[in-house]
């Protein structure tokens, strides 16, 4: 799949969850089909956040996704934010992410955002140069928590 140069872009679907189940846990985030039918299930409808896909090869090979959203919080002013990003392992370094990257961007626009934000574990370097590449700026480093809300949990 490496030599495919054409590929095209469209909106996700839900016919897309197996793709982007491998893809997430391609990039390490594992995913069921069912779990992912399930969250574009939820998504899709919602006008605030963003999925598009790319495909390569035969119409429905999809070998990308990204996924944003708005951001409104107290802290900040409103903003688009990309929560997630994946290219097939054996399609990086074709062009593909940089123009999900300019159709998220575009999306964010036209939303009347004025900056785009990403998220990049501390880990993966080659994202950040990626990122850096295309414009991005460091704005902080930061540690991510994780709180399991079972009906046990007090929080305290």
């Amino acid at each position: 799949m490496a030599n495919t140069l054409h590929h095209r872009l469209r909106a996700a679907k839900p016919a897309d969850a197996a793709a982007l189940a491998r893809l997430a846990t391609q990039l390490g985030y594992p995913s069921t089909e069912e779990q992912m039918a399930h969250r574009l299930t939820a998504l899709l409808p919602r006008a605030d956040h963003w999925l598009g896909v790319a495909e390569a090869g035969e119409p429905g090979q999809v070998v990308a996704w990204l996924h944003a959203s708005l951001v409104c919080a107290l802290e900040s002013d409103p903003h688009a934010e990309i929560l997630g990003l994946v290219v097939d392992e054996q399609c990086r370094g074709l062009g593909i992410g940089q123009q999900l990257v300019a159709a998220a961007s575009r999306w964010a626009r036209d939303q009347g955002m004025a900056r785009l934000w990403v998220r990049s574990n501390l880990v993966r370097r080659q994202a950040h140069h990626f990122y850096r590449r295309l414009g991005f700026v460091d704005i902080k480093a930061q540690q991510v928590f994780g709180l399991p809300l079972e009906e046990n949990n007090t929080g305290a």
